[in-house]
């Protein structure tokens, strides 16, 4: 697996533009919400665990991503949003291949970075609104869209672990 620098160097460019102002502490949603988007990443991991490695090419039909792309797009996601709420580019690269552990190591560090971002958003940046003319939302809605999205996939992935027999884990909250 290659190593990139893009990560580790964005995230310490985005961290100015991340840091909590000391004037405004970090909004009550937005500890709220670390406690759910741990809880989703301790879930998502197993989920992506519970999947042999042989299983991480499956694709339970043609037109689907096979699981291991399936985690990887859940990162990619992660990425994304996340990253927008910085202003900064994602730090996300497709991996070469998507075996369980290059998917794992990306989908956690994924969440990490989300966790770092959202954590330490104020009232007011949840508050500001993004997006074309007409078609804005607060990043506060766009923190739900991404754990909406996350879900979303994660249960997809789910349904693919009981195509070859395995019991999902068991959400814990």
């Amino acid at each position: 697996m290659k190593f990139s620098l893009a990560l580790p160097v964005c995230a310490l460019l985005a961290l100015p533009l991340i840091a909590a102002d000391e004037s405004k502490p970090q909004a009550k949603f937005a500890a709220e919400y670390g406690k759910h988007w741990k809880t989703a990443r301790d879930l998502t991991l197993a989920v992506a665990d519970a999947m042999p490695a042989d299983g991480y090419g499956l694709k339970p039909d043609p037109g689907e991503m096979s699981f291991g792309e399936q985690i990887s797009h859940i990162a990619q996601a992660n990425y994304g949003y996340c990253s927008a709420f910085t202003k900064a580019k994602s730090p996300f690269t497709k991996p070469a291949n998507f075996d369980k552990e290059t998917v794992m190591k990306l989908a956690g560090d994924s969440f990490d970075y989300c966790s770092e971002i959202i954590g330490a958003l104020t009232e007011d940046q949840l508050n500001e609104m993004r997006g074309p003319e007409g078609r804005q939302s607060s990043l506060r809605e766009v923190t739900l869209g991404a754990f909406t999205h996350m879900a979303h996939h994660r249960g997809q992935a789910e349904v693919y672990l009981r195509v070859k027999g395995i019991k999902p884990p068991q959400y814990k909250f």
